[in-house]
């Protein structure tokens, strides 16, 4: 859940209401599939000709758990502090009575896009009232998960905000996992959190809990990363029950003010590289690294002997990458594909979502004997072609 959803901004009904005569044709679904109902909320199922679906297939909408790689748009339909609370992974929050500020959440969605709606299971009526006015809106392709959480969360891992992870962390009821990369875990985490990076996640899996009914929560970087979504699908696939993702991650919980393991800001300006370059590379602090205020500099012309490599996936570079960028997923190929796609001669630059996984990348490039490959260690988001970076604090400065 992200913080900019829950203040939206509000736009005029004159916008929202514009040609909103047209209801989505399709027949009614059929009464076995909500059968569990109370009786007014079937009668508005009927009245708006809503199809209802499983669990099955809202499973099968979900992609990695990430907004980027949901195959369909979830809503959740109730109420603030419940949305905050828990909700189903990548969903956003829509509900009827604060339809107009909220809706501007689809702002630029195709029509046609599938969008599940759900609230609070069986008797709640605020889904298909929500799913009537997205059809009002012109939306044709709006289904019901009318079960909703209470069914999700029965059998699934959901989505959790920051103040219930601090609730865990007070009251020290949770086990929490920082699934990133070791030397970041080492440089900062959340007090009392384990290490189970996703990449090592069958070498350590030992570390978990014997009671597959304990409290689990799993972060990483932040709303881009998707480490800790494959973490906490791996978990309820072990069969643990009460699996949780915290998606902010470790910048939500700094955001919120929340003390970390880190003993106090980094003093970049103590370290100085003696040699401040790699050939035409400009280095970062952190043994690897390239420069990140260099890199957003530059990136747009860089040397022709050096090649950026964006390590995502393949449904990550699909919404826009960097200009002049390889495509090498380090998830989606065995390292010895993943080094077999990588340049034979000059510098690399791997980048990825948040920093995680170019580190990693790095790593196994060097240990495959590219000596001449850094990674970015920044937040990348891009649209097409145009990009922002965010960079991320040193972890551990040193002249290398």
């Amino acid at each position: 859940m992200r913080s900019s959803f829950v203040s939206a901004l509000a736009i005029t009904a004159t916008l929202l209401f514009t040609g909103c005569n047209t209801i989505a044709s399709g027949p009614a679904a059929p009464a076995s599939s909500y059968a569990q109902a109370s009786e007014s909320v079937k009668k508005l199922i009927e009245q708006y000709n809503l199809e209802v679906v499983d669990y099955t297939y809202a499973r099968s909408k979900l992609g990695n758990g990430m907004r980027s790689g949901a195959k369909a748009i979830f809503v959740d339909a109730r109420p603030d502090r419940r949305y905050q609370a828990s909700t189903i992974p990548s969903s956003i929050q829509i509900h009827d009575t604060e339809f107009k500020e909220h809706v501007v959440r689809l702002e630029g969605t195709p029509k046609d896009a599938e969008i599940l709606v759900f609230c609070q299971g069986w008797d709640c009526a605020k889904s298909p009232k929500t799913a009537r006015m997205l059809q009002e809106m012109g939306y044709t392709n709006v289904k019901l998960y009318q079960a909703g959480l209470p069914d999700w969360q029965s059998k699934d891992y959901i989505e959790v905000g920051t103040a219930v992870v601090k609730s865990a962390f007070d009251k020290n009821d949770a086990f929490i996992i920082d699934t990133r990369p070791y030397p970041k875990f080492i440089g900062e985490t959340i007090p009392g959190a384990i290490a189970i990076p996703d990449t090592e996640f069958e070498k350590l899996k030992g570390r978990l809990p014997a009671d597959k009914n304990t409290k689990i929560i799993t972060f990483c970087a932040g709303y881009e990363c998707h480490k800790s979504h494959a973490v906490a699908q791996k978990l309820i696939a072990m069969g643990y029950t009460d699996v949780s993702n915290y998606s902010a991650g470790l910048p939500g919980w700094k955001e919120a003010g929340y003390k970390t393991t880190k003993g106090g800001d980094v003093a970049v300006g103590g370290v100085e590289l003696s040699k401040p370059f790699m050939g035409p590379v400009k280095k970062g602090l952190d043994v690897g690294s390239a420069d990140g205020e260099w890199f957003n500099e530059v990136y747009k012309n860089l040397p022709k002997d050096v090649t950026i490599v964006d390590v995502r996936r393949a449904d990550e570079r699909e919404a826009g990458f960097v200009p002049g960028s390889v495509h090498a997923s380090i998830e989606e190929n065995s390292i010895e594909e993943f080094l077999a796609k990588l340049p034979k001669d000059g510098y690399i630059i791997f980048h990825c979502a948040a920093g995680g996984r170019a580190m990693e990348a790095q790593a196994k490039a060097k240990e495959g004997g590219f000596d001449n490959a850094v990674y970015l260690d920044a937040g990348v988001k891009c649209k097409g072609s145009e990009c922002t970076f965010t960079i991320n604090e040193p972890l551990d400065p040193s002249d290398w």
